[in-house]
Formats: structure tokens, sequence, C-alpha cells
């Protein structure tokens, strides 16, 4: 499996997991969304896969400035 597919241009990451059904696929990837994740999920070959990405809304930067 890729680690990373792009999708409508947007790179998306895989999660690591094989899913064996459907069912256990869409409810991970709705706990994904609730937790702020785009996430796309492919059937290949009767096994299914979460590819995520979060887009960065705001960076912090710690410390004094050089």
């Amino acid at each position: 499996m890729q680690l990373s597919r792009r999708f409508e241009g947007k790179k998306f990451m895989w999660d690591g997991r094989v899913y064996p059904d459907q069912k256990q696929a869409q409810e991970a990837s709705q706990k994904y969304q609730a937790d702020g994740f785009q996430t796309q999920l492919v059937d290949e070959e009767n096994q299914f896969y979460i590819f995520t990405r979060r887009e960065i809304k705001e960076v912090v930067v710690e410390g004094k400035p050089s």
C-alpha cells in the first residue's frame, strides 16, 4: 500500500490500518472527521483503507526571535 495518495490535487496519508469491511472503515473515518481530518476511503480487493489529511489553521511560534 502506498503511504500517501493525491485526491483532487491534495495529499492524503494512509492511516496504516487495513479494515476488513466497509462498516468498520466508515466508523473509523467518522472518528477522524470528528477530530478535524479530511478523509478518503479506498476499497481495493475487498479491503478498505483510509487516507487522511488536516490543514494547518494556525502556526504558533514560541521563544524569542533571533
